[in-house]
C-alpha cells in the first residue's frame, strides 16, 4: 500500500506540470515515440528505479540542455539507464518544459513497460533496461519529407551546400543556411564526436537520398538527426514566431517546474523514511 501511494503521489506533480504547460508550445510538438514490449512489475524495485530515473531527467533539465543517468539497483534486473537531450538553440525554461512534456508522455504512452522514448521538436527523452547510453545506433526511427517542387537546380544546390558544410562542422548541435535553405543537425550528447560524425554523415546521406526535392526534409536516426527546409516551408526554431508573453509563459511556467521539482524530492526521502519505519515496525 505505501508504494502504491508513493506511486501516486510521484505521478500528481507531473500531471500537474502538464496542466500548467501550453499544449500548443511549438518545442514540445510530438514527433515520434515507442516503447519496449517488456513490462515490469507494479510495485517492483525496477518501477521505483524509473520513477528516481525520470524525475532526475526532470530535474535536471532545468539547468542543462543535457544528461544521462544510471541508476542502480539491488540486483541486474533492476539497473535503469536514461537521458534526455534538448535542443541546442533552446533556453532553460524551454528546455525544462520541453522534458517535462516528454516525460508526462512517456509515464502514459509507455505505462509499466521497461523502456520507451519520446521525441518532440524541442526535446528527446529515452529509458531503458538495457544500456545505451554511449553506444551509436544509426537506425531511422522517423522520415518525413514535403512535397517535391520539381527539379529547382539553385534550391536543391544551395540544399546540398548547406547540409554539406553544416555536417562537416564540430559539435553536437549544428547550424546553417544561406538563402532560403536552413538547415538544422545534432546528435545526443553521449557520442562521442567520432560517433556523432558517423551519425550525421549517415543521416545526411539518407536525407538527400530518400527526400530528393522535397521543399524540406527531416531523418531522425536513434542518435541524430538531420532536418533542413526551404522557403520557410519548415520553421525549427522558435525565433520565427516567439513573442515577450510566450518568454514570459515560459519563465513563469519554469519557476513552477523548479518548485515542484522540490516538493517531489521532499516525498521521495519522507516516503522512504515512512516505509523505513514500516518496514522496522513489522519485523
Amino acid at each position: 500500500m505505501a508504494k502504491k501511494f508513493r506511486t501516486l503521489l510521484l505521478i500528481l506533480p507531473l500531471t500537474f506540470l502538464s496542466i500548467s504547460i501550453p499544449s500548443y508550445c511549438y518545442t514540445e510538438s510530438f514527433l515520434f515515440g515507442g516503447c519496449t514490449q517488456q513490462k515490469f512489475t507494479p510495485g517492483s524495485p525496477y518501477e521505483f528505479n524509473v520513477d528516481s530515473l525520470l524525475t532526475s531527467l526532470v530535474n535536471s533539465a532545468t539547468y542543462s540542455s543535457f544528461n544521462k543517468y544510471t541508476i542502480m539497483g539491488s540486483s541486474p534486473e533492476y539497473v535503469v539507464y536514461g537521458l534526455y537531450q534538448c535542443r541546442g538553440d533552446l533556453s532553460m525554461p524551454d528546455c525544462a518544459q520541453c522534458v517535462a512534456r516528454a516525460v508526462t508522455q512517456l509515464g502514459s504512452q509507455c505505462s509499466r513497460t521497461c523502456g520507451g522514448s519520446v521525441q518532440l521538436q524541442g526535446c528527446f527523452v529515452k529509458y531503458d533496461n538495457v544500456s545505451f547510453l554511449g553506444v551509436l545506433d544509426k537506425t531511422v526511427v522517423l522520415k518525413k519529407c514535403g512535397p517535391s517542387i520539381g527539379y529547382d537546380t539553385e534550391s536543391m544546390t544551395l540544399r546540398d551546400a548547406v547540409l554539406g558544410s553544416i555536417a562537416s562542422n564540430g559539435g553536437l548541435y549544428r547550424v546553417g543556411g544561406s538563402g532560403k535553405v536552413q538547415g538544422i543537425i545534432q546528435c545526443t550528447g553521449d557520442l562521442s564526436m567520432g560517433q556523432c560524425q558517423d551519425c550525421v554523415q549517415e543521416a545526411v546521406r539518407k536525407l538527400k537520398s530518400d527526400c530528393g526535392t522535397a521543399v524540406y526534409g527531416d531523418m531522425f536516426l536513434a542518435k541524430c538527426y538531420a532536418r533542413y527546409t526551404t522557403g520557410g516551408a519548415q520553421v525549427y526554431s522558435r525565433g520565427g514566431n516567439s513573442s515577450g508573453k510566450s518568454n514570459d509563459k515560459g519563465v513563469k511556467t519554469f519557476a513552477i517546474i523548479v518548485g515542484l521539482l522540490g516538493a517531489v524530492a521532499l516525498l521521495i526521502i519522507f516516503l522512504t523514511f515512512i516505509r523505513k519505519i514500516m518496514g522496522g515496525g513489522g519485523k
